[in-house]
This record gives C-alpha cells, structure tokens and sequence, in this order.
C-alpha cells in the first residue's frame, strides 16, 4: 500500500455508541452469534443497555439458552440493572434463577413464565427471594404442572402486580374430555394481589363465576377484566362485578357461555364507567343484547360479531335509545342477519364518529355500501371489510382505494378479507394506490390476499420505501383490538 494512502474505512471504526445503536436492532441470538467477531463486538453485545426486553422462549423467537449455568452467567454478565422485561421458559425456571434476579435485576417490572410445555415443576422449597417490584405478570399454565406450592412461595413478593395475565390451553387444541383440573388456585393468587387494574384469564379450562366473584371482591381498582375463550363462565357474577368495581371501563367476554337470565339481571345502567364491552360468539339471543345495549349509558367500543341475535331489531332500538352516542368502535363480523340497509342508516347517523369499523363475513356486504358510506367515515382509524368465502358478486377495489383516500385521512389499518378471486381493478388502479400513500400517512398497515393486487400495492409501497405496510393475510389480521383504552396493557408478552 503507498505512502499516504488510507484504509478504507471499516465497522470497527464506528464510535462505541454509534455500533451500540446498530447493535439495538439485532435480536438477542444474532447479538450472541455476532459477539465472537472481535473483543471490541464482544463488549458492546454484553452492554447491559441492550439488555433491556428479553425473551428466552426460542418457539416463539426467543434467545435459546440451552442450561440454568448459562442462564445464570447471563444475568450477571449481561441483565444487570437495565433489566425490565423477561419470559422464560419451564425448564429454566428455578430457585436459582428467581434469587439470582432478585439479586442482579433491580428494576425487572414484567415476567413471564411460561409452563405450558414444561415436563415438571423444578423444587422451590428452599426459594427465599423474588423481584419485588413486578408490576406485569403472565403464567402460562399447563394442564398438569399444579403451581401452588410455587405460588405460595412468591406470594408476599408480587403484592405490587397491577397486570395479571393468566394463560390457558385453549390454544394447544380441543379439550379432552374428563376432570378438569384446577392447576393454579385462583382466590389465593387474588388475595396476594390487592392492586390489580387488569386482569386477563384467555382459554382457561376451569375458571368459572366463582373466579370472577373473587376477584371482583379484592380488586377495588380494577378497570378492565377479559375472560375470552373460559367456557364455564355463565355471567353468573357480572352483576356483582359491576356492582364491586365501579372503575370497570373494559369487559372481555368473547366465546363464553353466558346465559340471558345472567345478563339480564346485571344492573348495567349503573355500570356508568363502563365503555368497552365484547360478547362475540356468546350466543346471546335478540332481547338478551336489547336489554344489554339499551342500558350500558356510555359504551365506546363494542365488539358484537357472530351472534344470531344481532339484526336490525337490536340497531334499531339501541340507536333509538340514545345509548350508541358516543361509540367510537363497532365489530359486526359475521352478523348476516343485520341487512344492508340497516347498516346504511347506522352509518348514515354515526358513521361521522367511528374511529374503527369492522364488517367483515358477510357476505352481502359489498363493495356498494362502502362505497356509499365511505364519505361519512371520516374519523376512520381502522377499517375491516369483506369475507373469505367464496361469493357470486365481484368487488372492484379501485373506486374503494379512491374514497379511501380522499375520506379517511386518519386511517391506520385496513384489511380486505375478499379473495383474490373475487377482487377486481383496473391496469389503471396505480394512481389511486399513489393517492392512499400519499394521502394515509398514518397508514401502518393494509392487510389484503396474495394475488396479484397484493404484489401491486406493495411494489407501490415499497418504491416510497414503506415497505411494512402491505401484508397478506396469511400472517396479519386487522381487528378494532387496537382502539381499546388499554390494548397494550392486555397483549401477552
């Protein structure tokens, strides 16, 4: 190499805090993987700072840790105080790893612990430590691991949980037929936990009434409860939840088997804090949801889809008594027995005020009412249309993308269930694409069939280097979820 001439210049060369940065968009596993480059790549992957978020769960694209020695060495080479939020796995839940984080990890305030594909429960009888400030805790639960001797053992450590997140096997497939076993004991867990704000049991096998009666009895702050998926809860003790809890502003009942002489008995025109409700698939019939909808006083979010009992009769008498004035949010998936042009006049007279609106599986629901209506939605923050089952009539998008974009300028996600086949645009269409990207700038995310109006849109998008917008609906799914005053605080992990 001449005199004078310099070397090119190189990574290595970059200031500590600007490869700290790149190094903040790896994963944990390319950071072990890229820590053996050289010393100096070596000791910015063991900075505490990146550190921060950690999950061990590789199924779900955790960092694999293969023993507790090397997970024990992680914490204190590597956690330390930056340490906020962690999920392990079953087999690398133990006393060691509990008191090591007690010890190491100060400010830990979310955990989770995942039993779910756990062999056996490890021994806590000597377990004398627990991170005291946990704020968010998640237990996925297994069929077969009993966690209370676990639990009693935690108990005077996690009286500071405000997020209580309790996981069920509704998931692992179809439940078999037999005693059901209760694996954690639930009025306990309550007792150890006055401070609750959100409590959310999702596919739990055997939490019924009497868990909804407990906590309701404890839990004087809290604001929002979701049992989805909990086939034995009746609605039995709503009405003294609503009566015990009058912050109560969220109620998750979604595929659960409430009764109308339950529902009905609820006082729910005291629930006067209430304002996010879901009875989804609950099978309700027309005067159980009349009943419902005419009392609650100021529901903004309701979630409403796959009941026989939702049809023109229930929109007619809730408009007619006043209660959907401040509705910000309405999911009718799968409603056909509401017709068309009922659906007109609700939108007609509230459509000016959604910020998220859900029609999907119906098939009926065409191209021709949103269209029509499009110019009403223009606080539209999420909008969901069409059905993937096979129907006669084509939709032709072009004319939707224009109104899209000329009326919703808000819009953050959209989805088009329709399928390919049954989509139909112009050669054309680019300009209307063009006008969406250039006029939604808010837009996140536009979910729609792989064909070849997909591949359309997201060349356009990508072109303007915005290249996580379009999304097929093999791996995405838009719902009004996102609108709910506390969506982040009910995500698992």
């Amino acid at each position: 190499m001449g005199a004078g001439t310099k070397e090119p210049p190189s990574i290595e060369a970059l200031p500590d805090k600007v490869l700290l940065r790149v190094f903040s968009f790896l994963k944990h596993q390319e950071m072990m993987k890229y820590s053996v480059v050289s010393k100096k790549w070596k000791m910015i992957a063991q900075d505490s700072r990146l550190w921060g978020f950690v999950s061990l769960r590789p199924e779900i694209s955790g960092l694999q840790i293969h023993n507790v020695d090397m997970l024990l060495k992680l914490i204190q080479n590597r956690f330390a105080a930056n340490l906020r939020y962690l999920e392990l796995p079953c087999d690398l839940i133990t006393r060691e790893v509990l008191q090591e984080l007690a010890n190491r990890c100060p400010n830990l305030t979310h955990l989770l612990l995942d039993f779910s594909h756990g062999a056996q429960l490890a021994d806590f009888s000597e377990l004398n430590a627990f991170p005291t400030k946990i704020k968010y805790l998640c237990l996925c639960l297994s069929e077969t691991i009993f966690l209370d001797n676990f639990m009693k053992k935690i108990y005077n450590f996690i009286n500071g949980v405000e997020l209580l997140h309790l996981y069920g096997t509704y998931e692992q497939g179809e439940e078999e037929e037999g005693e059901v076993y209760e694996v954690l004991n639930i009025r306990t867990l309550k007792q150890a936990t006055p401070n609750l704000r959100v409590i959310n049991m999702y596919g739990i096998s055997f939490v019924d009434d009497t868990h909804i009666e407990a906590f309701s009895s404890n839990c004087i702050q809290l604001a929002v409860l979701c049992v989805n998926y909990c086939s034995k809860v009746t609605g039995g003790t709503i009405k003294i939840l609503v009566q015990r809890c009058k912050y109560l502003r969220c109620l998750m009942l979604q595929q659960t088997n409430l009764t109308a002489d339950n529902m009905t008995s609820v006082e729910w025109e005291k629930a006067t804090a209430l304002q996010e409700l879901d009875i989804t698939a609950t099978d309700l019939s027309q005067a159980t949801i009349i009943d419902i909808l005419t009392r609650v006083p100021t529901l903004q979010w309701l979630s409403a889809g796959q009941l026989d009992g939702m049809n023109d009769a229930v929109l007619t008498q809730w408009m007619n008594s006043g209660k959907c004035a401040s509705l910000r949010a309405l999911d009718l998936d799968s409603s056909d027995n509401v017709t068309e042009d009922m659906l007109g006049k609700f939108l007609e007279r509230f459509g000016g005020q959604l910020e998220g609106l859900a029609l999907s599986g119906m098939g009926h629901v065409t191209d021709t009412l949103w269209n029509a209506y499009l110019p009403r939605l223009v606080s539209a923050r999420i909008l969901v249309m069409g059905t993937s089952e096979a129907i006669t009539t084509k939709i032709h998008v072009d004319h939707m993308i224009d109104s899209l974009a000329k009326f919703c300028p808000r819009l953050e996600r959209l989805e088009f269930r329709w399928d390919n086949d049954t989509l139909r645009f112009s050669d054309k269409n680019q300009k209307a694409i063009d006008l969406l990207r250039t006029k939604c700038l808010s837009l996140k995310s536009m979910v729609l069939c792989d064909g070849k109006l997909y591949e359309i849109m997201r060349g356009n998008f990508e072109r303007a280097d915005r290249r996580s917008v379009i999304r097929t609906t093999v791996n995405s799914k838009v719902t009004i979820h996102y609108l709910l005053a506390n969506y982040d605080e009910l995500l698992f992990g």
